[in-house]
């Protein structure tokens, strides 16, 4: 008898329900797979951040985060590829994987301080790659670069008044 893997649930699902706004990208299509330019370099990508832009939050937004997990990575857990904090609400678009020099990103699930582009098993079926801009209410104080994507996410849930996804694919 050969093992069976359920995949994890995408946590968006589990999250407090809050208004959408719109997020597109110049790189990533909604259900479409991700160029290899912003694949992870394990894959064989140039692991670049992917450009990014977000309008119609609320106006009373004090700051952005900014997430990419993979709900079906065989962890029984997803595996969280990105999170950086720290955006102005004044920023509202990442173009050449810029960030502004107040913004960082917590360890991910790969154990770097910085995006980690797709990578799954190769021969697994597609993977689904949330990349979530959150409109945050206030802003996240009792994060700090050190911080695990686990407890961007708890501070996320209860500082998010809207949140935009786009949803990418990958499998190799």
């Amino acid at each position: 008898m050969g093992l069976m893997r359920a995949k994890a649930q995408i946590p968006y699902d589990a999250l407090p329900e809050v208004p959408s706004f719109e997020l597109v990208s110049d790189d990533l299509t909604e259900g479409k797979p991700v160029p290899l330019d912003f694949v992870h370099t394990y894959a064989g990508g140039g692991n670049n951040i992917p450009h990014l832009r977000w309008s119609g939050f609320p106006a009373e937004t004090a700051g952005f985060a900014v997430t990419c997990y993979d709900p079906d990575a065989p962890t029984g857990s997803g595996w969280w590829h990105w999170s950086a904090v720290g955006f102005p609400p004044d920023v509202t678009e990442i173009v050449d994987g810029r960030l502004p020099g107040e913004v960082f990103a917590v360890r991910n699930d790969f154990g770097d301080k910085e995006y980690g582009g797709p990578c799954p098993p190769p021969g697994d079926a597609p993977h689904r790659y949330i990349f979530a801009v959150h409109a945050l209410g206030s802003v996240l104080t009792d994060v700090d670069d050190d911080a695990s994507p686990a407890a961007v996410g708890f501070n996320l849930t209860f500082a998010t008044i809207a949140r935009a996804t786009l949803t990418a694919l990958y499998s190799r």
